[in-house]
């Protein structure tokens, strides 16, 4: 009893030690606060630093950022990669700063991806290990975004969940099991205790003994990456996974590019591009891919080390390996102070497009906007929200502000364009001052020449002043830096029309309508029905309850967002329910009246989680799903539970009792909805 007694007086003594240390390393350092400022920008080639852990973790952060885009360019086999929209990112030295700015979702995450049509966000948590790995899958979509053309979702996601598993210490290694996580931890008081909630890895989805067939796969749909993902612990991520790592493995990238040529731009079925492509049948690929999976032994080992109770785990080297890109010495960075103000300016930039925290970070621009200091960038951000929020009006006085501490600031000649641009969508009027708009487009493009979205607008804003030829060039130049970008590529469709170019136009407008966004394919629709008329008489075709437009621009999706045109013509959400409606009865040339749409069809989409209690399909395809939230009970209805989009597993299933699962719904009635998606844990 004494011997515990005296370790224990032993263990006190040692953990007051490390607390005064820990205590005395939190106070200033006032003799260096002089010698280094607290926040500091470390910019490269391709990314902006911004950090309050002083240069020596900058330039590592930036270090390992550039690394991670040369090897995505030698896996993609790029020389060069496209960078069309600005990435910044925030690392912060404090897991409590982190943990007030991140996501609830995100706060236990190294870090987290913030998108946007104006620029990218990256915020890291400098408390954590490796914090940059943790943004690997998003920015893998970024870089296949702007340079790869549209693919298929087994390849987007199979190519960036190998990126996922990427680290680089003396040199890179890549194609370890992203999803693996350890079934075991330490708690506080050193006792290793099991996670029974550890989601599947992808090593143990692809082990299964039944896979998807390989044309079932290739087939498979999936949402623009970012917006519905959903859990990545999937037998559909697993065998992508595998797929991408076997095709990287046997050099077969150019095999895949003729793959997507001969399905998209040929129109070949599946199985047959399969065949010409690859020179293997379906099965024939999935066989080979099969005796890949098994080869790769490494996997095995690190699954079976992930379920044992160590707490310091033996580390497992990753299948494929890579020389270091370049070093420290070889990176060039340009080191600047950043105030404080500003620091907080640019945070609260952030947390205004985090939903969750967009109010208390308004707040907190609206004071720092306030202080007799200027304060530029806060201005700037609030401008950035009320353009986000098509309060136009609140945003021009913002950016009116900022042009006073600043007139020389790019971001305000971009935010004057776009807050035009947008504005002449919401309201369906022609674009304002156009000169300046397309002076101060011009002026960014010299800034950032690869900004897509600035030769977007330039385009929409020299069609709108008569100028056919320079509209096609820029906004051909939107669509080279930014080829997947449906938003861009539409309103080069709309420059055709008011060229009375109408073969192109037929062309652009059938590809978008044999795209997977919906919006748009049934905007393209509605632009295809009224290009005859358009081209015999010189106007649109009159429908009901639609004014005579001009010829010219028309509705524009932004992105799979219904956002009205800039010029004329139906908003994108309007155009895609008159496509719906003419779809259902093509012959009839005078249409009735549409029936008024039933309960639960229309209305705002409302978020609910909860628990499984019981699912009814008895009036298949119809499902009704009794779920617990709290301490209600709620009646989610599904007119067709197969076509039903479903996040977590592979279809819905009758079967479901006792899930944890979060639902998108339109409220149909008290404690009652009718079902728009379910993501299921």
């Amino acid at each position: 009893m004494r011997q515990r007694y005296s370790i224990a007086i032993v263990k006190i003594e040692f953990l007051a030690q490390i607390f005064i240390l820990a205590f005395l390393s939190a106070l200033p350092v006032f003799g260096s606060s002089k010698d280094e400022p607290k926040w500091l920008e470390v910019h490269t080639a391709h990314f902006s630093v911004v950090t309050d852990a002083g240069e020596k973790r900058g330039r590592e952060i930036a270090l390992r950022l550039e690394q991670m885009r040369t090897v995505f360019g030698q896996l993609l086999l790029r020389d060069k990669l496209k960078m069309p929209v600005p990435i910044s990112v925030i690392a912060l030295k404090s897991d409590k700063q982190y943990g007030l700015v991140a996501p609830a979702k995100q706060s236990f995450a190294p870090g987290f991806y913030v998108p946007g049509a104006d620029r990218i966000y990256v915020v890291l948590n400098l408390f954590a290990a490796d914090p940059w790995r943790s943004v690997a899958h998003p920015l893998a979509h970024y870089l296949l975004n702007f340079n790869y053309p549209p693919a298929a979702g087994w390849f987007d996601e199979g190519l960036a969940e190998y990126f996922g598993s990427i680290q680089i210490y003396r040199q890179v290694e890549l194609g370890g099991d992203p999803e693996l996580a350890p079934e075991w931890h330490e708690d506080i008081f050193d006792e290793m205790r099991r996670d029974p909630n550890v989601p599947q890895s992808l090593t143990q989805l692809a082990s299964s003994p039944v896979w998807l067939s390989m044309v079932d796969l290739f087939n498979m749909k999936h949402d623009v990456p970012g917006t519905r993902e959903g859990t990545h612990n999937t037998l559909f991520y697993a065998q992508s996974w595998m797929v991408v790592h076997y095709l990287l493995n046997k050099n077969k990238l150019p095999e895949v590019g003729k793959y997507f040529d001969l399905v998209h731009n040929q129109k070949m079925p599946v199985e047959k591009a399969m065949i010409q492509a690859f020179d293997m049948s379906p099965a024939q690929m999935e066989e080979a891919v099969k005796v890949y999976f098994k080869s790769l032994s490494g996997l095995g080992i690190a699954l079976d080390q992930a379920k044992k109770p160590v707490a310091d785990p033996v580390e497992i080297q990753q299948p494929d390996h890579l020389p270091l890109p370049f070093g420290i010495d070889e990176l060039g960075v340009a080191v600047n102070p950043v105030k404080d103000e500003e620091a907080r300016a640019i945070i609260g930039d952030v947390m205004a497009r985090i939903p969750e925290h967009r109010e208390q970070a308004l707040r907190d621009l609206q004071q720092l906007a306030a202080d007799p200091k200027e304060n530029e960038l806060a201005h700037r951000g609030i401008a950035s929200d009320g353009i986000r929020q098509k309060k136009f009006d609140a945003a021009a006085e913002e950016l009116d502000k900022a042009t006073e501490l600043n007139p020389r600031d790019p971001w305000i000649w971009y935010y004057r364009s776009a807050m035009k641009y947008q504005k002449a969508q919401a309201t369906r009027h022609e674009m304002q001052g156009l000169a300046n708009m397309m002076q101060d487009l011009r002026a960014v493009t010299d800034w950032y020449p690869e900004m897509a979205d600035a030769y977007n607008m330039l385009g929409m804003a020299r069609v709108e002043g008569g100028g056919i030829n320079s509209a096609l060039e820029a906004q051909r130049q939107a669509i080279a830096l930014a080829p997947r970008n449906v938003e861009y590529l539409f309103n080069l469709g709309q420059i055709y029309v008011a060229g009375k170019k109408w073969e192109q136009a037929r062309e652009i407008f059938t590809r978008i309508k044999g795209g997977s966004d919906r919006t748009a394919a049934a905007a393209a629709k509605k632009q295809l029905d009224d290009i005859d008329t358009l081209q015999k008489y010189g106007v649109r075709p009159q429908r009901a309850g639609e004014s005579e437009v001009p010829t010219g621009a028309a509705s524009t999706p932004a992105a799979g967002t219904a956002n009205p045109s800039a010029k004329g013509g139906a908003a994108p959400a309007k155009a895609a329910k008159q496509a719906e409606n003419e779809d259902e009865d093509d012959e009839t040339e005078v249409r009735a009246k549409p029936p008024a749409p039933k309960q639960g069809t229309t209305g705002p989409v409302q978020f609910l989680k909860g628990k499984i209690v019981s699912s009814d399909c008895s009036r298949s395809p119809e499902a009704t799903v009794t779920v617990l939230s709290g301490m209600t009970t709620y009646k989610m209805h599904a007119s067709d539970y197969k076509s039903l989009l479903v996040i977590g597993e592979n279809g819905f299933s009758c079967e479901w009792t006792n899930r944890l699962v979060s639902v998108n719904y339109r409220a149909m009635g008290k404690d009652e909805g009718e079902l728009v998606s379910i993501e299921v844990r």
